[in-house]
């Protein structure tokens, strides 16, 4: 696994959900299911302090999970985010 912060070029199905990338000059077609990556809701954070009571505090879709694969064959496992302006590649598993 790698751990990055580099950019990265997504696009993304009319419900947000991941189906290509580019990623170092090298294009990428999501060819499984991508999974939700989740943590707090960024509405919470202001909140964060106090205790939620019951529960815990909302979750929100904060980045994607998906194996990708190139035309020239070379496939990894990604994790992206997006910070509100970008997408950046967060993780890579080999």
């Amino acid at each position: 696994m790698q751990r990055t912060m580099e950019p990265a070029e997504v696009w993304t199905s009319a419900t947000g959900v991941p189906e290509r990338l580019v990623w170092r000059a090298q294009r990428f077609r999501v060819d499984d299911t991508p999974t939700p990556l989740v943590g707090p809701a960024e509405w919470w954070l202001a909140f964060a302090g106090n205790d939620p009571g019951a529960g815990r505090a909302p979750l929100a879709i904060t980045g994607w999970r998906f194996q990708a694969t190139s035309p020239e064959g070379d496939t990894h496992v990604f994790d992206v985010g997006h910070d509100g302006t970008h997408w950046h590649v967060l993780r890579v598993f080999d």
